[in-house]
């Protein structure tokens, strides 16, 4: 489905659903230390949504089993949740959605696990940066692909590469709404699959670079769902879901 412009009262009902999602990743945020399994954050996470009154986005969408996307170090995005422990020096990125009122929220940071080296911290950095970069596009009246432009040049800039087999997306009473939004411009027979789309006051967006410290190139494991790097190499992921809204975008899902 094609993306729509909200109106107020809906984009109220958004912007419910994207606090759910940041106050929930803040409280993920204070859980992410060495020894603690990933699905007990999973079961914090879901708990606390619940709490709210909202359903976990992710969860049996398209069969995926779990409240969070749990992705370590070279795992991009997708990860499952499981009784694995995280060690410190590693980082791990932690993607959630909520729906609130039929009305969706999605937002992903990559967190570290106590002291990580001055490469990851330079990752994390970038990423989150290029994020804000991105944001700074989602304009009345703008281009979709600046948004991918501004995220590519800030990335390659770096020395970093970025996923090219997904994309962020448009967000409402979806969680998945077209256009998709890739990070980086894409070329001329991808056009007319990743449409440069005139962006209007009110179109939700779920802007979310994958940036990998090596190679651009990955696959996806065995179950079906985690994408990985071929080379071995870390991956952050940052996301943000905003509402277009003249020069000031505005950020639903803000972590405390």
């Amino acid at each position: 489905m094609f993306i729509k412009a909200l109106k107020l009262d809906e984009i109220k009902q958004m912007e419910i659903a994207g606090r759910i999602v940041g106050d929930t990743l803040s409280l993920i945020g204070k859980y992410i230390r060495p020894g603690i399994e990933t699905l007990e954050l999973d079961k914090i996470a879901e708990d606390f949504i619940r709490s709210k009154n909202a359903i976990p986005a992710f969860k049996n969408y398209n069969g995926f089993p779990y409240t969070l996307c749990i992705s370590i170090d070279e795992e991009i995005v997708h990860g499952f949740p499981s009784t694995r422990k995280l060690e410190a020096g590693q980082i791990v990125s932690v993607d959630c959605g909520a729906v609130f009122n039929g009305y969706y929220g999605d937002s992903a940071v990559t967190y570290p696990v106590a002291d990580i080296s001055d490469e990851k911290k330079r990752l994390l950095k970038i990423t989150e940066e290029a994020l804000f970069e991105g944001i700074k596009q989602a304009v009345n009246k703008g281009k979709l692909y600046d948004i991918s432009r501004a995220i590519q040049n800030y990335c390659e800039n770096a020395g970093y590469s970025l996923t090219r087999e997904l994309t962020g997306h448009g967000i409402g009473k979806r969680l998945h709404l077209y256009p998709s939004i890739p990070n980086f411009v894409p070329p001329l027979l991808a056009r007319r699959e990743l449409p440069n789309v005139k962006l209007e006051n009110g179109y939700g967006l779920a802007i979310e670079p994958m940036v990998h410290m090596g190679a651009k190139e990955c696959y996806t494991d065995s179950n079906g769902w985690s994408v990985i790097t071929r080379d071995g190499s870390p991956a952050a992921h940052f996301e943000h879901s905003v509402i277009v809204n003249d020069n000031s975008p505005i950020i639903l899902t803000l972590r405390n």
